[in-house]
């Protein structure tokens, strides 16, 4: 594996979001200084917080699954996850109701969700659950050591045993044929193919070996931490702080100093830091600005759908509404196709509805609900623009609504108290590309060793970490893409230190002198 050159006693994480502070966890482990530069007040980056009117809402991701890579790295500076946060399990991890009004409950257990297959769809489809569920747990294991947890210097690093095993799961065929081979329940396949478009595809086109999200949704569990999903950076960040991290937080990074290929300096506008290595983790066009070069690649980066999220608090839920709901719309194909490449708003809506307050009462004032309505639309280089969604924003909020009340959410307008609307025009704000919070899509030319490299090619001391980069979007892989990209510093080996972490060790040895 290719590491940084030089000296690397002092790293610059810039972003303090998941993936930056996985990154700075893992390199206080190798015996590394570390300072972490943030531009927002808080950590978290895109799992931060808004605070309005006594409802704490996450702006971020709400679904936390594989909680052990979270663990990993507070594991490396010698802490515990359970030490941290509170996880409660979310049973069940997902309520789907359809267009038909059938209501399927996702449980993570198997007796459970193979019990409500059958209650749900008859025998016949609750033996294809089980078979699925046994392929889903082969496919995970068969690529989470060799093409997820790993890093790729060249395409020949996909060349080992597992590829042929990968193969002959089925892992390069497509997604929803292969989930058709288990389940001809249309609804049922829905249910363990719809995370593609986490992925940025159609399942019709996704690679059968992005079924691996479904394993995480639907077989590893689904969590919840006490406190929100907000609490899982601030817990990083103050594990990091603790073990010797300087966190600056409210500094935006404006350019960073070089001589030849080597990073020396990061600047923001308060202060000039001298470094021997940098993590960038912002957006890839944005790390690229600050590198003052971009990758070469043949062809454009595609870039996933994006969505619009309605942050709701209310005085009341709906006794029909799981933690987490899917709410489905009679189109499936249709959908897709709009999202992906018609670029065109959702005609019969897929939504997913979280109640996190179903979890940890207190993010409401007593007596209140929080509600996030996530509707998935065409990221701004197919779709609408930013300038076109600030005049669609407030229709389009008005059809969400009108939708949810259609589908059993009777007076919600009338029960709201407090709101917050995110479009695309907000994420191209924050400095998304293609104003989409889930970067670049998981095309076959855009995963694994062909996605962009986590080594920036001419810089020396330089590395790339998030989910436009190795492996990926979504909470586990940003996590994995921290530890990635801190391996490419310290070489993947543990320094002095132990597993209570280099900066702690020197603080010992210096209470010793």
């Amino acid at each position: 594996m290719r590491t940084v050159t030089g000296r690397t006693d002092h790293v610059v994480v810039v972003g303090a979001g998941l993936s930056g502070l996985s990154a700075a966890l893992h390199l206080l482990g190798s015996g590394r200084r570390v300072t972490v530069v943030e531009r927002e007040d808080l950590p978290g980056g895109r799992a931060g917080r808004l605070q309005r009117g006594g409802y704490r809402m996450d702006t971020g991701p709400t679904v936390l699954t594989m909680p052990h890579l979270a663990d990993e790295a507070f594991a490396a500076v010698g802490e515990r996850l359970a030490d941290r946060v509170e996880l409660l399990p979310v049973h069940p991890a997902y309520r789907a109701c359809f267009a038909d009004g059938s209501l399927l409950d996702v449980h993570t257990d198997a007796a459970a969700m193979e019990a409500e297959v059958e209650r749900f769809a008859g025998p016949g489809q609750a033996a294809g659950y089980r078979r699925l569920r046994a392929w889903l747990t082969e496919l995970y294991a068969v690529q989470h050591r060799r093409f997820i947890d790993a890093n790729f210097d060249s395409p020949l690093g996909l060349l080992t045993p597992d590829l042929a095993r990968l193969a002959a799961l089925g892992g390069f065929g497509r997604l929803d044929a292969r989930i058709g081979r288990f389940l001809s329940d249309e609804r049922l396949r829905r249910v363990f193919s719809f995370q593609a478009l986490y992925a940025g595809v159609a399942p019709a086109r996704a690679l059968a070996a992005y079924a691996v999200i479904a394993y995480m949704d639907t077989v590893a569990g689904v969590y919840f931490p006490r406190g929100g999903m907000h609490a899982l950076p601030r817990a990083m960040a103050a594990a990091a702080t603790d073990a010797g991290a300087e966190l600056l937080l409210g500094r935006e990074v404006t350019r960073l100093e070089r001589s030849g290929s080597r990073v020396t300096a990061v600047v923001t506008g308060h202060e000039r830091i001298p470094c021997d290595a940098v993590v960038l983790t912002p957006d890839l066009p944005a790390a690229h600005r600050l590198l003052g070069r971009g990758p070469r690649r043949p062809l454009r980066l595609r870039h996933s759908p994006s969505a619009v999220v309605l942050h709701l608090g209310t005085d009341r839920t709906w006794p029909q509404l799981a933690h987490h709901t899917l709410s489905f719309g009679a189109a499936w194909s249709r959908t897709f196709d709009e999202l992906t490449r018609a670029g065109t708003l959702m005609t019969d809506p897929s939504l997913l509805i979280t109640r996190p307050t179903a979890g940890d009462p207190s993010l409401a004032p007593r007596g209140r609900h929080l509600h996030y309505v996530l509707a998935p639309c065409p990221n701004t280089d197919i779709g609408p623009s930013a300038a076109d969604w600030h005049d669609l924003a407030p229709r389009y909020r008005d059809g969400l609504l009108a939708v949810l009340e259609a589908r059993g959410l009777h007076g919600i307008a009338a029960h709201i108290e407090q709101e917050c609307l995110v479009t695309p025009a907000d994420w191209t704000a924050l400095g998304h590309a293609a104003g989409t919070p889930f970067s670049v899509a998981h095309t076959f030319a855009q995963t694994g060793p062909f996605r962009p490299r986590n080594l920036v090619r001419g810089t020396d001391n330089a590395v790339l970490a998030g989910c436009g980069t190795t492996p990926g979007v979504g909470v586990p892989t940003v996590l994995i893409s921290g530890k990635l990209a801190a391996a490419r510093i310290t070489g993947g080996h543990r320094e002095r230190g132990g597993p209570r972490g280099g900066a702690r060790a020197r603080q010992a040895e210096g209470a010793a002198r």
